[in-house]
């Protein structure tokens, strides 16, 4: 009975150590072959749009690596290295997506893919030369994003005529008011700009800034004396006899001037101030008549001298109009007058002269010495017709 009870519990327990043996046999192989498969996976490292990540994978070639992370490769973007490059332990691997840009230069437009960081990068490797004076709507370090419109505005030339000083610039100004702040040209209250503020520029145009200057001048100017004439009937006929020296006055003006690039361009008399008063100048002009003719006893009278006697005008050359005695012969065409040598005959003496008749020895000349006299004429013709003769003279 103790046998047969043996045998009866015998059998299932061996049944069930075998089955623990084959199940662990099992999971030793499955381990081991977890174990085997992680053992032959390799190590890359990634960077993705510029995130950094380290993988292992069991994929051959790079391009098999990125459909298992699920990420599509398209033909603008940058992979380095190639995506049938086979991967190998400690593989580095780069991948950057493209994005779209729109460019707007100008009057064309265009989209292009890019893998690059910033605006500026993009327009270095697109090759698009830019000036100083260009303007981009985007700074130059702004980073580019997917479907971004860049903007291209190109400058042109002109010429700014600044207080007469021509320059030549470049620009991308719309209007004369934009230009002249876009250069940093301040105007002041007077002055003005050609053409006007709001007119538009075109290339090769000429802005003309013309600086206006209103300064006040002073300046002290004389005054001319008056001559003022006053009968004397104690003088003679034809003399005359300054009574009060003339004297010149002073004022002073003051000058409002407009000057345009430093040059005057208006003056303007604002004010007058008076310095010092002239002085007029009073001359007495003899009235009384002496009678051409005289008695036989009146004529007799008197030395008698022969001399060489010669005609003269007012208006002859080099002659001013006036005898050295300041008698005016050009406004007394009248008058008898004769020059002498005043040591044969004193100035002032009144003489008979054959042929001309009374007269006044009033005069002198640098040709008239000793024995010689010249004689005044009212005319050329008269002067002529005297011509050159001997005639005697008598001293009254």
């Amino acid at each position: 009975m103790i046998k047969t009870l043996k045998k009866s519990f015998a059998k299932p327990f061996k049944r069930r150590t075998m089955a623990i043996y084959i199940t662990s046999f099992i999971v030793f192989l499955a381990a081991t072959g977890i174990l085997l498969y992680q053992g032959t996976k390799k190590t890359v490292a990634l960077t993705l749009d510029g995130k950094e990540q380290v993988v292992t994978t069991h994929a051959s070639t790079i391009q098999d690596l990125l459909q298992n992370l699920k990420i599509s490769v398209s033909k603008n973007d940058y992979l380095y290295p190639a995506g049938d490059t086979k991967i190998t332990d400690k593989t580095e691997v780069t991948w950057k997506p493209a994005k779209e840009i729109t460019v707007i230069d100008g009057s064309v437009k265009k989209a292009i893919w890019t893998t690059k960081d910033t605006v500026g990068e993009f327009l270095e490797e697109q090759k698009i030369q830019l000036r100083n004076e260009d303007k981009v709507s985007s700074s130059l370090d702004t980073t580019i994003k997917n479907d971004m419109d860049v903007s291209i505005e190109r400058a042109f030339p002109l010429q700014v005529v600044d207080g007469g000083k021509p320059t030549q610039v470049w620009s991308t100004s719309a209007t004369v008011a934009d230009f002249l702040k876009q250069q940093g040209i301040n105007m002041q209250p007077l002055d003005r700009v050609e053409p006007s503020l709001e007119t538009q520029i075109k290339p090769n145009s000429v802005v003309n800034v013309v600086r206006v200057q209103k300064v006040t001048d002073v300046v002290e100017e004389p005054v001319k004396y008056k001559v003022i004439s006053q009968k004397d009937s104690s003088l003679p006929r034809g003399n005359e006899k300054v009574v009060t020296e003339g004297k010149e006055g002073l004022v002073s003006n003051q000058y409002e001037i407009i000057k345009e690039n430093g040059k005057e361009v208006k003056k303007s008399l604002k004010a007058t101030k008076v310095v010092r008063a002239s002085q007029d100048k009073v001359v007495a002009v003899g009235t009384k008549v002496i009678n051409d003719t005289v008695s036989r006893g009146e004529a007799t009278g008197g030395r008698e001298l022969t001399v060489t006697a010669t005609a003269y005008t007012a208006f002859c050359n080099g002659c001013s109009g006036l005898t050295a005695t300041g008698f005016d012969l050009r406004n007394n065409p009248n008058a008898k007058i004769i020059a002498v040598d005043p040591s044969v005959i004193p100035l002032g003496t009144k003489v008979y002269v054959e042929g001309y008749g009374y007269a006044i020895a009033a005069d002198t000349g640098g040709a008239i010495k000793g024995n010689k006299i010249d004689i005044f004429f009212s005319s050329k013709s008269r002067a002529y017709q005297w011509g050159r003769k001997q005639v005697k003279i008598r001293i009254l």
